[in-house]
Formats: C-alpha cells, structure tokens, sequence
C-alpha cells in the first residue's frame, strides 16, 4: 500500500495543522496569531469578521455570511476552539444570550461525550507554623507535624472518594470530588527545623456538593492539626450550574437529535475540570462541553496528544449538522 503524499492531503487537514503551528501555550500565548489566521480564513470564504472583547482577556473573532440559514447570522470563535451559534435576535445586544457549545474531551471507545456541567475548581493552600529549632532535636509542636496532619487528612478524603469511584459503575470521574497535592514548600536547609511550612492543593468539587459544608470540613481539618494552621484559597469557584439535558429542553433537543439522526453514540456527562463555559451557565446561557473525538485516548495536557485523520475529518461533518440544527431552534421567550 502506498502512502500518501501531501499533495493527497485533505485541504481541512492541512488548514488544520497550520492553525497548531501557530503558539497558543501559556504562558506565553500568541492568540493575535490565532485570531489573525481565523481572520485570514474568513476573508478568504468571503465572510466579513471583526474581534470582539466579551469579558476580560476573552477575545473572539465573529465570523459573519449572508444567511442561507434565516435563523443563523455568526459564529464566534476563540483560540479554545469553542463554537457559539449567534442569532440575529441576540446579536444586536448580547452575542452570549443565545447559546454556547465548549470544549470537551475525547472518548475512547465508538460513543461521543457530552458536558452539560463541570466540577468546581478551588486551589486551596494550608499554611502551617510551628517552633522552629536544630534539625538534630526532637523539637515539639513543629510545622512539619501539624502540616502532615492536614495532608493525612485531606489525602484519606481522596482516597474515600476513588474508592467512591471505582465501586460504582454508574458514576464518572466528574461525578466525584477529586483532590491532588500539587505544591510542598518550606524550609531553608536540612539541619534547620522550618518555622513554617505550606501544601497546595488542587481539588475539583463535584456540582452536587455543599460547597458551604465542604469548605467548613476544610477549616475543620486545619483546626484538628493544631494553632498556627491556617487556609487560604487561590482560587474558588462558588456558582455550579447544570446545563439542562432533558428532552424538553430545545437546545438539547436540538443536540442530541443529531446524533440520534447520524446514529452515533452520545453520552452525556459532568466535565471533569473547568472551562470557560462556567462563566456562562452562572449567568443563565446554557452551555454544552464538546469535541468530537471518539476512538481517541484522553491525553489532556499530556505528552504525543494526538487525533486521526479519521476521526478529526468525521468531526467536521458533526459539527456541520450540529450547527445546522442548533440554529433552527426558535427564540424562546426567555431569550427576549
């Protein structure tokens, strides 16, 4: 079998990789590149375009054509790769009112995955003081000891809730609370005892969790380990929100029929990290998480990331009958 060359390249493909070429990585991203070849390709099919800044370092390009589609008049899209559907009821005042459909992950096996929520991502950071002294002592009351409390403490939680995992089928990863210690630091040389020593964490709390309650047992835990142990968060999200996956419901009506028209596998679930769909579901747009990559492993910031031709090339045709659709939902009265 002969392979083949690049002249035999899929043009979609070929767009494809010189859009990765371009450095979107913090943290040092080149999103005007981003923007700037998004732009390039819009002037090419003939679509007028222009940026809009919709919230603090937030920027997208508004791709706009003359409507085949009476309902449809954009789409936004930003260096995330997300896709916004925007209708001309809405665009005159709010392009985010209408509805948003995010970044997802892959799937291994035949089904497509779907995120109507997402965990809460709080980066907590324990401090603990204690007396300090020479390493040779048995020095009481020291940092490192309540500090290890705290770790013991929050590390047995983790293990309740992988244990919570792996016993029942029926719950994903984004249905639990997951915790990682990510950060140690203290200390100034190995024959000094530290003063002060800090752990940080980084938990994703589940959207059916008391965060009120969560964060109470948080401070309990740095209360047991002694005085001198004190939390802080870096950062806390407050304000989960369920994007609605009932029938009923038009935008996932709308959604899930392509899958059920094209007869693909569609499994809808709660994202296990964050995106920036949360911004918008705590404001009232719904917001779906998804790309289209099954048959793929999930290797998310990881090393060899990768996607098939087939698979990248199978995307592009859902998507087509993913905005077709989405944009044949009528304006809801709540919309207006």
């Amino acid at each position: 079998m002969t392979s083949k060359g690049p002249e035999d390249e899929h043009p979609s493909v070929t767009l494809f990789r010189q859009y990765l070429r371009i450095r979107t990585v913090q943290p040092k991203p080149d999103y005007g590149a981003a923007v700037a070849f998004l732009e390039e390709r819009a002037h090419q099919l003939g679509l007028s375009c222009q940026k809009v800044e919709v919230a603090p370092g937030y920027v997208v390009t508004v791709l706009t054509w003359p409507g085949t589609n009476p309902a449809l008049s954009s789409i936004l899209l930003n260096s995330h790769t997300d896709v916004v559907p925007v209708f001309k009821e809405h665009w005159s005042h709010d392009p985010f009112e209408a509805f948003k459909d995010s970044e997802g992950l892959a799937n291994p096996t035949d089904a497509y995955t779907v995120f109507y929520s997402e965990r809460s991502v709080w980066w907590v950071r324990v401090t603990s003081t204690g007396r300090p002294g020479h390493g040779s002592r048995f020095i009481e009351d020291t940092a490192a000891e309540k500090l290890h409390k705290v770790v013991s403490s929050i590390l047995a939680f983790r293990e309740k809730e992988r244990q919570r995992l792996q016993s029942n089928p029926h719950l994903k990863e984004g249905d639990v609370t997951s915790v990682n210690l990510t950060k140690l630091e203290g200390g100034v040389a190995y024959n000094v005892v530290p003063a002060s020593m800090s752990a940080g964490f980084d938990f994703r709390v589940a959207p059916d969790v008391d965060l009120k309650a969560f964060e109470k047992q948080l401070h309990a835990w740095c209360q047991t380990a002694g005085e001198g142990v004190t939390l802080e968060f870096v950062q806390k999200w407050m304000k989960p929100q369920v994007t609605s996956i009932d029938d009923s419901d038009p935008w996932w009506s709308a959604f899930s029929r392509v899958f059920k028209d094209m007869n693909l596998t569609l499994e809808a679930e709660i994202f296990p990290a964050t995106t920036d769909s949360r911004y918008l579901r705590a404001v009232g747009v719904p917001a779906l998480g998804f790309s289209p990559m099954n048959h793929t492993p999930v290797l998310l910031h990881d090393h060899d990331e990768r996607l098939h031709e087939a698979v990248f090339l199978r995307g592009i045709d859902i998507y087509t009958q993913l905005l077709s659709a989405l944009a044949s939902v009528p304006a809801l009265p709540s919309d207006s």
